[in-house]
């Protein structure tokens, strides 16, 4: 296996149709942009990788994963084995600063080609299984309030335990909509509030936060900027509530320096934020020495993408709860993997334990590139 060398990659730019809007504070998603790709090796494996990009949280966009992954990444990694993940981002690393989300396209396929190899799971790869079966939540995007209520009510009597909310646009009506939610399902029901930056300023979160003291909410995520450490720190030290940062971390640094302000209570870790399963174990490892919990989050990203969270998930024990759902979301997926219901469990497959229609990935392409890693 030392001498399995990655020779072949193809790029896919695919849109994928939701199934109904998905609204959040900075944007409205009709359907999903993301970049499929598949690593072939010299014995003739295939891996498959994904990049979702979001401009708002690492600056990446469909169009610069694929130039980055086709132009820069892919090279860097010519001829390297799969199984050596340390060298893989040193290299990926020392050509380009940044670009987490095209990286994490490179080292998910890479899990997957080395799961395969071994015919073994990848959360195998990452210490065994933790967990058997994990809860999915049910994520309401932002709504009227009494449509929201709508919706949550229904989520619940289908089997759902913990709600996903998304605010952000309107302090006051963010207010009615968490108030309005909680009192509809009640508190044997676990509600997670996510701003996604929205808030903007400790002065408005504060001010959201004392309106909704007597309402039970598991934690507010990312309610100020990104880049607003002290800002995060000083709501939490001024509110009784449980803090989460997402946008503001993208890597070990951040971390660093939001666990020493003492800003967070949990994290949210995106493989499409630090570049990928071997830099998202890090960040567990890192978080579970300051005994801050983590989530597995997700930029809305499909089967492929989605599955490698829960693999991490599946391993680690610090990594409490996820927001993988994006194919619960989707209209159609060239995957097949799908979420249905309040519970998922990991296929006992080797490598990600997923196949793609490639045919029907093709449809959903805008654009397709096949890249040789050979040496001419």
């Amino acid at each position: 296996m030392k001498n399995v060398k990655i020779i072949e990659a193809e790029i896919y730019g695919v849109a994928y149709p939701l199934k109904k809007p998905f609204i959040i504070s900075y944007t409205t998603y009709h359907h999903m942009p993301t970049v499929l790709i598949k690593l072939k090796t010299s014995d003739g494996m295939i891996g498959w990788g994904e990049a979702t990009p979001d401009e708002h949280v690492t600056g990446e966009s469909l169009t610069s994963t694929i130039a980055m992954l086709r132009d820069t990444l892919l090279p860097a990694i010519a001829g390297k084995s799969p199984f050596e993940m340390e060298r893989i981002h040193e290299a990926m690393n020392e050509a380009v600063y940044g670009a987490p989300t095209a990286k994490a396209a490179i080292d998910i396929a890479c899990y997957d080609l080395a799961g395969k190899a071994l015919k073994t799971p990848v959360y195998q790869l990452l210490g065994g299984k933790y967990r058997e079966e994990m809860e999915v939540p049910y994520v309401l995007s932002i709504l009227p309030p009494e449509q929201l209520v709508k919706e949550a009510k229904e989520a619940v009597a289908k089997g759902y335990q913990i709600l996903k909310m998304k605010v952000g646009t309107d302090l006051a009506l963010d207010v009615e909509r968490i108030r309005k939610v909680a009192e509809a399902v009640g508190d044997s029901i676990s509600i997670k509030v996510d701003a996604n930056q929205g808030w903007s300023t400790v002065a408005n979160t504060l001010k959201v936060l004392r309106q909704l003291k007597n309402v039970s909410v598991d934690w507010y995520e990312q309610p100020v900027m990104a880049d607003d450490f002290e800002g995060l720190a000083t709501v939490r030290l001024k509110s009784e509530e449980a803090i989460m940062a997402d946008e503001g971390i993208r890597n070990s640094s951040d971390l660093y320096k939001l666990l020493k302000l003492q800003a967070v209570d949990f994290i949210n870790i995106k493989l499409m934020k630090c570049g990928g399963i071997f830099p998202a174990m890090k960040l567990s490892a890192q978080a579970e020495m300051a005994g801050v919990p983590a989530q597995m989050g997700s930029m809305v990203e499909s089967g492929v993408a989605s599955l490698a969270g829960l693999h991490v998930m599946t391993a680690v024990k610090n990594v409490i709860s996820h927001e993988l759902v994006g194919p619960e979301m989707f209209a159609d997926d060239a995957a097949d993997f799908s979420i249905q219901g309040p519970t998922v469990r990991i296929p006992e497959k080797p490598g990600l334990g997923i196949v793609l229609d490639e045919e029907k990935l093709l449809n959903f392409s805008s654009s397709f590139e096949k890249v040789n890693l050979v040496s001419e």
